[in-house]
């Protein structure tokens, strides 16, 4: 990509970061924006937009205009997971939403697993144009399917419209646990081929392998927190975020064992995939006015998670090498995980609805 348009590798870099930060920006403003549109139209312009964003991205001749198609790809992905959690949730009774929004997560884990290896193989085969040509005959795949199976419904309409039990405290709580636990996970996760290689002793033609065990189990850890989320929410979290922890500890102090190593980077991907899992299902439970907004809003929270967690990882990696990004994603995870230990110190919420706890969310917001 670099040499086609001509531009150094780092301003390539920067297409990267420059999404992370659009995503994390836009996605609770343009959420709010769009509120009163029904959600089958919605979806399926999001996914139209999509599509015409990738395709000006096959057919870039400046990095400028790539950079416009990336922008406009990142804006369609912050709408998508701010509307499709509640959307899918709608179309089942409560008792399954967190099984519900569990499978719809895995679908976009499968499509990480598959994809980023798919879209390598075929741009050193057929150039990165290729790669975004092949995701854009897939969203037009996807569009067909939305807008001939997905029930027409008016916006925020029915019982996942809103927090079953609203409580903007707990969903605070939750939006500070998800952008630590996901700093955590992204700290170590970012360097874990240097780790592999300079720290398990494992050869770089090991890297694919392992990180498809590790995308496996992320998969099932996703449709185990599902099964478990509806009945026990927080406990779910808890334990998912431990989980993590746990094996980011463990790949610090025995990652220089390569079976040992490679089985704790599945679990930390098992417990970082079903914390997601379980943000998703908690989102819906706890959002403070609606769900739309405050999965929104727990979007960009992980994605600053993401961006700080790749922060912090480079510089523990300066000055403590591969084994130091472990231990201070494991240090990360364990703040989160005391704060979300405390969310059993924290009173129920008002039993009037929620209503007290709906100032949190501006006027504007409120439908």
């Amino acid at each position: 990509m670099a040499v086609d348009l001509a531009v150094p590798p780092s301003q390539v870099g920067m297409l990267v970061t420059v999404y992370g930060a659009v995503v994390m920006v836009a996605s609770v403003p343009l959420t709010a924006l769009v509120r009163r549109v029904p959600r089958r139209r919605l979806l399926s312009a999001l996914l139209v937009g999509f599509v015409v964003s990738n395709a000006i991205t096959v057919f870039a001749s400046t990095f400028t205009m790539l950079m416009a198609a990336r922008i406009a790809t990142a804006a369609t992905h912050a709408l998508f997971w701010a509307v499709v959690v509640p959307t899918a949730a709608e179309l089942f009774r409560p008792g399954l939403h967190g099984r519900v929004v569990a499978i719809v997560f895995a679908g976009g884990n499968v499509a990480l697993v598959l994809g980023v290896p798919a879209g390598t193989w075929l741009g050193e085969r057929a150039g990165w144009r290729a790669s975004f040509l092949a995701v854009a005959g897939l969203g037009v795949l996807v569009f067909a399917v939305v807008a001939w199976l997905l029930p027409s419904t008016g916006p925020a309409q029915g019982h996942a419209g809103r927090g079953r039990t609203p409580d903007s405290r707990r969903f605070w709580l939750l939006v500070v646990v998800a952008v630590l636990s996901t700093a955590g996970a992204i700290a170590a996760y970012t360097y874990i081929a240097l780790f592999v290689t300079e720290v398990t002793g494992l050869p770089a033609a090991s890297i694919a392998t392992i990180l498809l065990a590790r995308g496996v189990a992320s998969v099932l850890g996703i449709l185990a927190a599902g099964a478990i989320v509806d009945r026990s929410p927080w406990s779910a979290l808890v334990a998912t975020v431990a989980l993590q922890c746990v094996a980011l500890l463990g790949l610090y102090a025995f990652g220089h064992h390569p079976a040992v190593a490679v089985v704790l980077i599945a679990i930390a991907g098992l417990g970082f995939a079903a914390f997601t899992a379980a943000l998703g299902g908690l989102v819906l439970q706890v959002a403070p006015g609606r769900s739309d907004l405050a999965a929104a809003t727990l979007s960009a929270a992980v994605n600053v998670g993401i961006t700080g967690g790749a922060f912090f990882g480079a510089l523990v990696l300066e000055s403590h090498g591969a084994a130091g990004t472990m231990l201070i994603g494991a240090l990360l995870g364990a703040v989160a995980l005391a704060l979300a230990l405390g969310e059993r110190l924290i009173p129920p919420p008002h039993s009037k609805g929620g209503a007290a706890v709906r100032e949190s969310i501006p006027a504007g917001r409120r439908r």
